[in-house]
C-alpha cells in the first residue's frame, strides 16, 4: 500500500503553500479525497491520518464503501461527497445512504426537484452544489451558465429540503493538463461566482 500518510501530509502542506501565496491566506480549503476505484483498506488508511471528506463517482461503489462494515465501524465521522453525475431514477438510494454529506453536482431543475421531493417526507435535508458547464462541453454535465440564476432561484425558493453550499465546475481535460497557463474554465468559473453567485447570495 502507498505511503499514504506521507503523501496526505504532502499535499495539505502544498494546499497551505497556496493559501499564503493566495489573496486571501484566511480563507479555509477543504481537501476531498477522491476515492474511487480505492479498497477499503486504502479509505480507511486516509482516515486514520486524518482524511475526513472522501469523494466518490458512482452510485454502487458508493452505496458498497458507505455501507461496509469496515468503514462504518472505522470512520464513525466520515463524510461522503457525490461528485459524479446522478441519474434522477438513482437520487433516492444515495439519499438512503449513510454519512452523505454532500451531492456536488445538481445539474438541473428536474434533479434538484426529485431530491427534495425524496426529503420531504422525513424532513431532512441534504447539502448540495450547482454543477456548472464551465468549458461547454456537450458530454459534460452541468448547469448551462446562461441558466446558472434560473436554476439557483428555483431551488432557493421551491426546494426547501436541499441546503446550497456552493458551485462546482469541472474543467476540460486540456485545460487542466496545459502547465503554461492557468486553466480558462476556472477563470470562467471565477468571473461568474464573483458577477453572479456572490450577488446572488449576499445582495
Amino acid at each position: 500500500m502507498e505511503n499514504i500518510d506521507d503523501n496526505l501530509k504532502n499535499v495539505l502542506g502544498k494546499i497551505e503553500e497556496s493559501k499564503k501565496a493566495s489573496s486571501n491566506p484566511d480563507k479555509p480549503v477543504r481537501l476531498v479525497a477522491v476515492s474511487k476505484l480505492k479498497s477499503i483498506d486504502h479509505i480507511i488508511a486516509a482516515y486514520q491520518a486524518g482524511q475526513r471528506h472522501f469523494g466518490e463517482n458512482y452510485v454502487q461503489e458508493l452505496e458498497e464503501k458507505s455501507q461496509s462494515e469496515q468503514i462504518l465501524n472505522s470512520c464513525p465521522d466520515i463524510k461522503w461527497h457525490f461528485i459524479g453525475h446522478l441519474q434522477s431514477n438513482k437520487a433516492k438510494k444515495v439519499l438512503s445512504l449513510p454519512n452523505i454529506y454532500v451531492i456536488e453536482t445538481v445539474d438541473s431543475i428536474k434533479l434538484a426537484d426529485i431530491l427534495n421531493n425524496a426529503l420531504k417526507p422525513s424532513n431532512k435535508s441534504m447539502n448540495i452544489m450547482i454543477q456548472i458547464n464551465t468549458s461547454n462541453e456537450p458530454q459534460k454535465s452541468g448547469v448551462a451558465t446562461s441558466e446558472l440564476e434560473q436554476v439557483y432561484h428555483h431551488i432557493k425558493n421551491n426546494c426547501r429540503n436541499l441546503n446550497i453550499l456552493g458551485l462546482m465546475t469541472i474543467g476540460s481535460y486540456e485545460q487542466s493538463t496545459n502547465p503554461e497557463e492557468t486553466n480558462i474554465d476556472f477563470k470562467v468559473f471565477l468571473s461568474y461566482f464573483d458577477s453572479i453567485f456572490y450577488k446572488i447570495f449576499y445582495f
